[in-house]
């Protein structure tokens, strides 16, 4: 096994991990703010989880990006639509993604009340979600291949 394939592998597989974290911890959220329920620890830790597996699943994409043969810089990389995506449009979309939910975690870290905090959160990984969304329809990656 290649560093490539093993980190390949790692990213494709860690993705479903991530994606069920991300989306409890939306759904969470969201039936938090609509419910007006407390904001619990476990919602803080909750919120924690899934920012760190999406800060985890970007540091493995960042070393596959090192590794890829997909990843290529040359005159042809914009014109070919599988190489642009992955030398391009993947990471860009993907860490526009990291960056709003990282900043709707400090956001709901400095807010008092606990609709709010709620509301911060759904919103905040819930444009994230679509961004994710759109970057795998953008590649035509089927979610679960």
């Amino acid at each position: 096994m290649t560093a490539y394939s093993f980190f390949q592998e790692l990213h494709s597989g860690f993705r479903f991990i991530v994606m069920v974290l991300f989306i409890y911890t939306l759904l969470v959220a969201l039936f938090g703010w609509i419910g007006r329920s407390p904001y619990t620890n476990r919602n803080r830790v909750t919120n924690l989880i899934a920012l760190a597996s999406v800060h985890t699943q970007l540091v493995i994409g960042v070393i596959l990006y090192f590794l890829s043969p997909l990843v290529q810089f040359n005159k042809d990389t914009m014109k070919d639509p599988s190489l642009r995506y992955f030398t391009v449009e993947h990471w860009v979309m993907m860490v526009i993604a990291i960056v709003i939910i990282t900043i709707g975690h400090s956001k709901s870290k400095k807010v008092v009340l606990p609709e709010i905090k709620h509301k911060t959160i759904a919103i905040y990984y819930g444009i994230a979600l679509l961004i994710i969304i759109g970057a795998l329809a953008a590649g035509h990656i089927p979610i679960l291949n």
